[in-house]
């Protein structure tokens, strides 16, 4: 049985709980403190606001122990404002850079909000490397505009006025997806990240 902890602070994480255990041999776990994180053998940072969950992050003490994790080869994939929160650089569309806490283990570059606002949101195909094809629902999604070894961006949708986008990303067993899996129910996007469980 495999334990994947959901960082259950702020957002959508209750979506990716359910897609979990739909799942054969996986059980889901809340992560709300540092003891939570003992016994999981992945973790998914959720979708909702970046500067709020990464608050509580500082707040309950987790930012050391999640970077713990990352280091031993725990695999994490950040959705979202959970892909934010991975990145070790991050900018806003409209005020530019933001001094904002992020867990800096990704060698990426984010922009928030990038596609603009809450009516802005859209559902588009992306086809990831290693993963495939997947239905991908974009919600004040961030750009992944860059990365440096070893991480690289995996997928990328055309997008009008802003052309080629980057919307994935991976380095080593993390994983920085732009958009919202769990809403679309996107079973591949998880059979893949517990694969790296398994590796």
């Amino acid at each position: 049985m495999v334990r994947v902890g959901v960082l259950a602070l702020q957002g959508d994480f209750l979506e990716h709980v359910q897609i979990l255990r739909e799942l054969d041999g996986v059980e889901a776990v809340a992560v709300k403190r540092v003891d939570d994180l003992s016994s999981v053998d992945a973790l998914i940072i959720p979708g909702g606001e970046s500067t709020t969950i990464g608050s509580l992050i500082v707040a309950r003490g987790l930012a050391d122990k999640i970077a713990s994790l990352a280091e031993s080869g725990t695999p994490i994939m950040g959705t979202c404002a959970g892909a934010v929160l991975l990145a070790k650089s991050v900018s806003d569309k409209t005020v530019g850079p933001k001094d904002q806490f992020t867990l800096k283990l990704m060698n990426i570059e984010v922009v928030r909000n990038a596609f603009g606002r809450q009516r802005e949101s859209f559902i588009a195909d992306v086809d990831i490397d290693e993963i495939g094809r997947v239905r991908a629902a974009f919600i004040r999604a961030p750009e992944i505009k860059n990365a440096w070894p070893p991480a690289r961006i995996t997928g990328f949708i055309d997008y009008p006025g802003m052309g080629r986008v980057g919307v994935s990303a991976q380095q080593d067993s993390l994983l920085a997806l732009a958009f919202h899996p769990e809403i679309t129910g996107e079973k591949k996007v998880y059979e893949y990240f517990l694969r790296l469980v398994k590796a």
